[in-house]
């Protein structure tokens, strides 16, 4: 996960950590609040609101109360500190819809735009923002800003912006991941900090001392997500598992995910990768299968243009061989022409879900089963 995004030009003294990784936004603010706050200053030294509105006339209340704390120098002198904590009125919500939200939240950027006094510093932090709304591209302009999103899951890559994070806040706990079990923690884990923070803390009662994390580790102690789901309607397809397929993806639905994103999220990329992987197979029949980094450096020492269909990393530094590498084995099980048409019945889905009134459950199911049932369905061969 990448550092947090700054804003290029920024008030010395207002500060606002937003974003949807509301176990990051909530940590930094914290971190943040001590590092503002007035040396020797005390309680006296900061004034904590509490952002979250219930309704119109509350969030009215604590638009009044920051405005009066801004305007309240510090008691004894020196500086002070205000913290409008967890602000719920930015965003599109009914509360945020009010007027009270729309007008008061502009009144409070009106006063720190203009009025703000040098000794008063503001802190904003809020997890759930309304970017289309002027008050975001004010606090952009504004603000010192440090933005934490969760990546979005529907698509390619997202687990190269996890992975450094998982391994940080591992590393602060004495634990060190063996790089396939790294890999397979983020996939079962998710995105949400707060979630991984919690796998990990399992983990590490896990081993009871032990420092390192490996697959077999993961897998005994990390529950399905909502995207470890994803990841393991993958394997299921991988392993032409139709009844697994099948019940994984009944349950997606029934966790109400977007048909769409299951698509593009979980089938669509296994299917290439397993493509990706019987055409380099049958390419080069000397590719390494046992060990990742020899299989990725196998292909870096592979001509340019027999590579440059295969995907890359997020930052462009090299092949993402990750997901092909998975599928290696898998794709023995398939033939080419059989993967071909997965494909294209992908896109047939893809545009019977975005077109017409079909049951979408019903059209992934009909794809699942067509490339996975009948003659398809030697789960071992």
């Amino acid at each position: 996960m990448p550092a947090p995004r700054k804003s290029a030009a920024s008030s010395s003294n207002f500060t606002a950590v937003l974003g949807t990784d509301e176990a990051r936004v909530k940590e930094s603010a914290l971190a943040l609040s001590r590092e503002l706050a007035p040396a020797d200053a005390g309680e006296f030294g900061t004034e904590v609101i509490d952002g979250v509105a219930e309704n119109a006339d509350h969030c009215a209340q604590i638009v009044r109360n920051v405005m009066e704390a801004l305007q309240t120098l510090p008691f004894f002198g020196g500086g002070k500190l205000v913290w409008l904590k967890n602000a719920n009125f930015l965003a599109d919500t009914q509360v945020g819809k009010t007027t009270a939200a729309i007008e008061g939240a502009e009144s409070i950027l009106d006063y720190v735009e203009k009025q703000l006094p040098p000794e008063v510093k503001f802190l904003l932090s809020a997890t759930a923002v309304d970017k289309r709304r002027s008050a975001f591209k004010r606090i952009q302009k504004l603000a010192d800003l440090r933005m934490f999103d969760r990546p979005d899951t529907s698509k390619t890559g997202w687990e190269d912006e996890v992975m450094p994070l998982v391994q940080r806040r591992a590393r602060e706990m004495g634990l060190t991941f063996d790089g396939d079990a790294l890999e397979m923690f983020v996939q079962l884990a998710g995105e949400d900090t707060r979630q991984l923070d919690s796998e990990l803390e399992k983990i590490g009662l896990y081993l009871g001392g032990a420092t390192r994390v490996t697959m077999e580790d993961v897998r005994a102690v990390v529950p399905l997500s909502r995207a470890g789901i994803i990841f393991e309607v993958g394997n299921a397809i991988g392993k032409r598992d139709l009844r697994r397929a099948l019940e994984l993806l009944r349950t997606l639905i029934y966790q109400g995910q977007n048909p769409v994103g299951i698509l593009l999220g979980a089938i669509v990329p296994r299917v290439r990768s397993l493509l990706l992987a019987a055409d380099l197979v049958a390419s080069h029949p000397k590719l390494p299968r046992g060990n990742y980094q020899g299989f990725v450096g196998a292909l870096d020492r592979l001509p340019a243009e027999e590579t440059a269909h295969l995907p890359k990393k997020k930052d462009g530094s090299g092949i993402n061989g990750y997901p092909i590498f998975l599928a290696l084995d898998e794709a023995r099980r398939f033939t080419m022409t059989e993967l071909r048409d997965a494909l294209r019945a992908c896109l047939d889905a893809n545009l019977k879900l975005v077109t017409t009134a079909l049951d979408s459950q019903l059209v992934l199911e009909r794809l699942l089963i067509g490339m996975l049932g009948g003659k398809a369905s030697r789960k071992a061969a």
